[in-house]
């Protein structure tokens, strides 16, 4: 249930990430907004799996960058992540499409802010 939960936040948070940045976009057939939203849980689906097992990696090996910078260096993180999914998702017909990594940095920036309202407002039973 967790699962699902930060799933639909990720897809909540890269919507409006590409609504609010004029470099992200997000590519569909325009078959309705069934299928935009289809597209847009399936993105948030890879993100979600992204950060889930390719973040603590990259985290722990930049983790002397992460003390030197008191966790700024977060935000570059995800900035790497959300390109990640990006390229992942681009090797279909719909996915995302990010810019530049300034754009990535901007976009990575309302995501993680969005989940962490959302991750206050819904409490996952921790």
């Amino acid at each position: 249930m967790t699962f699902l939960v930060r799933l639909v936040i990720n897809a909540f948070a890269i919507w409006l990430a590409a609504a609010w940045v004029s470099g992200i976009d997000i590519s569909s057939s325009g078959n309705g907004t069934g299928w935009d939203i289809v597209v847009l849980l399936g993105i948030a689906l890879v993100f979600t799996v992204v950060n889930i097992f390719v973040k603590p990696l990259v985290k722990l090996l930049s983790l002397p960058l992460l003390i030197l910078t008191l966790g700024l260096f977060t935000l570059v993180i995800n900035a790497l992540m959300l390109l990640l999914t990006a390229w992942l998702s681009s090797q279909t017909d719909y996915g995302l499409t990010v810019d530049g990594f300034w754009t990535a940095l901007w976009g990575g920036l309302i995501i993680s802010i969005v989940n962490f309202v959302l991750g206050i407002l819904l409490p996952d039973g921790d």
